[in-house]
């Protein structure tokens, strides 16, 4: 079967974090959900990534990394209109309050703090209504 074939079948997600550890964790959780999973190690490459990738719809990204940061990455998809259908997560350390207002501000859709579990992200997941669509 094609790569075009699977894709019908098979979302593409984006998992950007400075932390290969986490970028894996994370990676495997969502190919354990049917996804097909690019990662990137900051917000610049992730940028390159996301262009690259035809179907993407959900990208889960780390706030502090090297080159471009997070809250960068995400506001630099939402300036352009061609990925408003892209759901956005940031996962982060960053807990004040402040911060996750910060982050829905800029066009975060949810907000994880690590550490977490593979139940925090299926819940997360769920809200975003990504769950529903995958019966």
């Amino acid at each position: 079967m094609s790569g075009d074939a699977q894709n019908g079948s098979r979302r593409q997600a984006l998992v950007i974090d400075d932390s290969r550890t986490m970028r894996h964790i994370t990676a495997d959780l969502l190919r354990a959900l049917s996804f097909e999973v690019a990662e990137a190690e900051n917000g610049r490459v992730g940028l390159e990534a996301l262009r690259r990738l035809s179907g993407a719809t959900l990208v889960l990204v780390d706030w502090n990394m090297p080159e471009m940061d997070g809250l960068a990455f995400i506001r630099a998809v939402r300036s352009d209109p061609s990925y408003q259908h892209v759901l956005l997560m940031m996962v982060t350390t960053e807990v004040e309050m402040a911060r996750v207002q910060q982050a829905l501000s800029a066009g975060a859709d949810e907000y994880l703090m690590k550490p977490f579990t593979n139940e925090m992200v299926l819940d997360k997941l769920a809200l975003l209504g990504v769950l529903e669509d995958m019966a």
